[in-house]
């Protein structure tokens, strides 16, 4: 297998400030107790202020990245799988913001409820710091059952 150019790896590594900007609201609780949390929002600033100025911008940027990205045969492959990868992450985050917003916002900010946020928080930090390793090292990140769902449609 050939070595991944730099600049590729550098590209595929993009796509993860998606489901980076929709885990930040899970540690809310945390940035209050570790304020040094909240300079690991930097990164995803731009993806944040975009879905936020712009009517559906999460959308709107989900579809570029799966239209002019994903299905793009003339991209290279390594940066597709990334995407793809990316985008089926933010999927997953997006249905359990739903879940959070509809079933258990109404309990409040409890305990449990606090906690189950964290750890998706932390989940999804150590997912994305993951995939961006892998992707400066120019190998993909494998996660499992998501990185099989990939390959499958690519």
């Amino acid at each position: 297998m050939a070595a991944i150019p730099f600049w590729q790896r550098l590209l595929a590594l993009l796509p993860y400030l998606l489901p980076w900007s929709d885990g930040l609201p899970f540690g809310r609780s945390l940035y209050g107790l570790f304020p040094a949390l909240q300079w690991l929002s930097l990164p995803a600033l731009p993806v944040v202020l975009v879905e936020q100025a712009v009517p559906f911008g999460g959308f709107i940027l989900f579809l570029v990245l799966f239209l002019a990205v994903v299905r793009n045969p003339r991209v290279p492959g390594y940066i597709r799988f990334n995407a793809l990868q990316a985008i089926l992450l933010d999927i997953v985050l997006v249905v359990l913001s739903l879940a959070f917003n509809l079933v258990l916002a109404p309990l409040g900010g409890n305990f449990a409820v606090r906690t189950l946020a964290n750890t998706i928080f932390l989940g999804v930090l150590v997912l994305v710091l993951y995939a961006v390793v892998q992707c400066l090292r120019g190998k993909e990140a494998d996660i499992p059952t998501l990185s099989d769902a990939v390959r499958m449609q690519l």
